[in-house]
């Protein structure tokens, strides 16, 4: 229907926290639990959700103080990138010297959403501050994984070969408390129509035809109400 990458919005999955407006738009959600910003849908964060990750990006974004400009980062930086001289506060936050934005190192996860009746959705989880340390454990997982070939040779299968669950967990710090990311493999993908879908996204990330936006209310709910 001639709909192009601006048309779309790719989902943020992100835990709720005590503070998201959510929660007074959804009277059966509750922090903790993991939503969709697309769709609206809710999963509860003890039971959590099956995904295949697809594609990972580290990405540096410099925002504005909430309230101030238009709720998107004013910039977005690739590690290789240079970017402004920042000074890190009491708070672990990296601000810009001589000026108001701060930047916030997000690793972005791509995966595939297995839902229920042998279908599945596509959507990004967006890890920041507490949660940086689950993302690389993530990382690690995938990478660790080594499976036989035809020929006997081991080989390092592809990130969507597996199916992880991730559900929330509650964890606090000497400033407070908040619900982050428990993730741990479950098993290896068994449907060939699930594994062609995570594949066909995989590449269409990797070809630059997925484009995130960013907003103050997407993420992972670790923000500015929660500690660092």
């Amino acid at each position: 229907e001639k709909l192009g990458r601006d048309d779309l919005a790719l989902p943020f999955l992100k835990v709720l926290s005590r503070q998201d407006p959510t929660l007074d738009e959804l009277p059966d959600a509750k922090a903790g639990d993991i939503y969709n910003g697309v769709t609206m849908q809710v999963y509860n964060g003890a039971e959590g959700v099956y995904v295949l990750p697809c594609a990972y990006e580290r990405r540096f974004l410099e925002w504005v103080p909430r309230g101030q400009g238009t709720g998107a980062p004013v910039n977005i930086y690739t590690p290789d990138q240079e970017r402004p001289e920042t000074v890190r506060d009491a708070s672990n936050r990296d601000n810009v010297v001589g000026g108001d934005s701060y930047i916030e190192e997000t690793h972005q996860h791509y995966v595939v959403v297995k839902e229920a009746a042998d279908t599945y959705s596509t959507a990004l989880i967006a890890m920041k501050s507490t949660q940086l340390k689950k993302s690389r454990k993530w990382n690690s997982m995938i990478a660790s994984r080594t499976m036989i070939g035809t020929n006997g040779v081991p080989f390092v299968p592809a990130r969507y070969s597996h199916v992880y669950h991730l559900k929330t967990i509650a964890e606090e710090n000497s400033k407070g408390s908040w619900h982050g990311w428990d993730i741990s493999l479950d098993s290896q993908v068994s449907d060939i129509n699930l594994y062609n879908a995570a594949k066909a996204f995989a590449e269409t990330v990797s070809a630059g035809d997925v484009e995130v936006r960013h907003t103050t209310e997407s993420g992972d709910g670790d923000g500015d109400s929660s500690p660092f």
